[in-house]
């Protein structure tokens, strides 16, 4: 954890600008390990973009699985509810993923606080602060909440990764032959049956509208490790016993799971990466809390989804801040108590204290 209190320590951030127009980036050193250098990356808009005062609220965002912040149509939403929007690339992922390293690999979900604790160093605690994660970054989000209380006051899931695809059954039966081999060969590969059709779903080179850097989001996804999946299983055991998270969340899958079998049409209107049935049964055991919105037509990231499908999340999730996260955010100037307006007097009263029965209100 001595990283991000060097940090703190250190000046001034040295903010550089980012591949993505109109941002900046944070390089975030968090020591090594066998493999070398480990760092996380902290992404925002330039600092000209978000005025000189302090944020109402702070956003910090998740990826999930082989990917990297690109969506910075998802940070114009937020901002325009005066929302200031913070994506963090994790280690070994995106923008954090220096060579020789094996890309998204660690033993265990929890070790993903350092980053964590690295960025919010940064954002600063001058904010209310709400969470959001995509696929794997909401697991991690899910996992971490529980254990940080008061850090946060909101959740934002987009397509958690809250079971594995199989389900609840299919985890277990796989368990033990994962921690053997994770045992062994923490870093060998598991067989990858991924035959590209979510990138194909999402990335303009083909049938989708966004353009994504097949360097940091390889059109089939990086072979996973069995370190790494069984710290996926550990942390997909932990949301089964619940985890009894106290603030207010907010999940968003698709209406619909698409087995990703066979190349069609249905796979630019389905989930195709998680069973999304699956994971709406584990929903209820997040929090006390939970709003969970069904998208018909939404793809595993929902906001890479068609235009209709994005205004209904736009609207979703407006409803859900106005209504949980706005009325939160107290304003730091002391009550005026005399400056109360009194409560509305009825006639008895007016009449009694000698305005007259006919008095005005």
């Amino acid at each position: 954890m001595a990283c991000y209190f060097a940090i703190m320590n250190s000046g001034d951030p040295q903010w550089q600008p980012d591949v993505l127009p109109g941002y900046e980036a944070l390089t975030l050193p968090l020591g090594q390990d066998d493999e070398g250098e480990l760092v996380a990356t902290l992404v925002r808009r330039a600092k000209a973009g978000h005025g000189d005062g302090p944020a109402a609220i702070n956003l910090l965002y998740l990826h999930g699985w082989c990917d990297y912040f690109f969506q910075t149509h998802l940070a114009d939403f937020w901002e325009s509810l005066g929302v200031r929007f913070h994506a963090l690339d994790l280690r070994k992922y995106g923008r954090s993923l220096r060579p020789g390293q094996t890309p998204g690999y660690v033993t265990s979900l929890d070790q993903y606080d350092d980053d964590i604790e690295a960025a919010l160093a940064v954002i600063g605690e001058d904010a209310p602060l709400v969470l959001m994660g995509h696929s794997t970054g909401g697991l991690v989000w899910s996992t971490w909440v529980p254990r940080h209380p008061g850090r946060a006051v909101g959740l934002v899931l987009n397509s958690p990764w809250l079971e594995f695809q199989a389900g609840d059954v299919g985890r277990k039966a796989l368990e033990v032959p994962f921690r053997v081999q994770a045992a062994m060969a923490p870093r060998s590969h598991i067989v990858n049956i991924d035959p590209g059709f979510y990138s194909r779903s999402i990335s303009n080179r083909y049938d989708g509208e966004w353009t994504v850097d097949p360097a940091w989001r390889p059109d089939v996804t990086w072979q996973a490790t069995p370190a790494w999946i069984t710290a996926v299983f550990d942390a997909h055991e932990a949301v089964a016993h619940g985890l009894h998270i106290d603030i207010p969340i907010l999940v968003f899958l698709s209406a619909k799971f698409a087995p990703p079998l066979r190349w069609g049409e249905d796979m630019t209107r389905n989930d195709t990466v998680i069973n999304v049935e699956a994971v709406a049964q584990r929903v209820p055991w997040l929090g006390d809390v939970v709003t969970l919105v069904r998208l018909e037509g939404a793809l595993h990231d929902v906001t890479l989804s068609a235009a209709p499908v994005r205004e209904r999340l736009w609207a979703e999730s407006s409803r859900w801040y106005r209504g949980y996260i706005e009325p939160e955010v107290v304003s730091d100037e002391p009550d005026d108590e005399s400056a109360e307006t009194p409560p509305p007097r009825n006639w008895w009263q007016r009449f009694i204290s000698g305005e007259g029965l006919f008095a005005g209100p």
